[in-house]
């Protein structure tokens, strides 16, 4: 647990200071300065077999993607990732390639492409040490936005026998070139946008509903009053009827 603790600190740490060659071909390559002569010297140099060996006793690796947490990959342009080596072995081994590809992924054997194999000169790691080493690719620009898997794979050499250890092995975020939303994501944050919306306005047509119920005044009705007949039997032979039928024949 510490070796990878140590490793991934270590590629943060290296991250800003490391020069990272574009291997584009043997003319072209530069040299990367970071702990001794590391010599980016391009792709597809030499052929590394089929890959049919495996990792060597006491080697461990890790991977990050340097300010990108996300592991966003735009179409068609160049992404960086730093590869951690940890050699806890007698011998010091000998750095010869990196190499990646991208499949489906619900389908680890529908190859989608084989990204470039960046071959390293001069680059080796001593016992008990550790070291990092950058790897850039580009996938092809008309691959479809979306989430696919990617098998990252180091090449190295100890005691002149080859062993590849698989540094990644997970999902990536395929992403249009100059966006860093895919198209479902778009179309969820749409989506969650007019849903808002939409329940804002059944919000406001309630208060509203709710606001004209208050405001409403109770009908009062005018009209002719009309006496009980129980009441004018109780108040027959009294005063108040007396003065009430005096009123009346006035009135005629």
């Amino acid at each position: 647990m510490a070796i990878w603790t140590f490793l991934l600190a270590l590629l943060l740490l290296a991250s800003p200071f490391l020069q990272v060659a574009r291997c584009q071909s043997d003319s072209d390559a530069e040299v990367v300065e970071g702990g001794g002569d590391l010599g980016i010297v391009g792709e597809d140099v030499q052929d590394f077999g089929d890959g049919s060996f495996g990792p060597a006793p006491g080697v461990d690796t890790v991977c990050v993607f340097p300010k990108n947490a996300g592991r966003l990959v735009p179409a068609g342009e160049e992404t960086e990732l730093l590869v951690g080596v940890a050699n806890e072995g007698e011998s010091s081994l000998n750095i010869l390639a990196i190499k990646a590809s991208v499949y489906l992924p619900f389908d680890r054997r529908m190859l989608v492409q084989n990204l470039t194999v960046q071959a390293f000169n001069n680059a080796s790691v001593p016992a008990s040490t550790q070291a990092a080493f950058p790897y850039i690719f580009a996938v092809n620009k008309y691959l479809q936005a979306g989430e696919f898997d990617l098998v990252g794979t180091i090449i190295y050499e100890i005691d002149q026998h080859p062993y590849q250890s698989t540094f990644y092995n997970s999902t990536i975020e395929v992403v249009e070139a100059g966006g860093f939303l895919s198209i479902e994501s778009v179309f969820l944050v749409t989506l969650g946008i007019a849903l808002l919306g939409l329940g804002g306005l059944w919000i406001y047509g309630q208060i509203q509903h709710l606001s004209k119920k208050t405001k409403r005044t109770p009908k009062v009705e005018v009209g002719t009053g009309t006496t009980d007949a129980s009441m004018d039997e109780w108040l027959e032979g009294t005063a108040f009827a007396q003065s009430q039928s005096n009123k009346s024949k006035k009135k005629k």
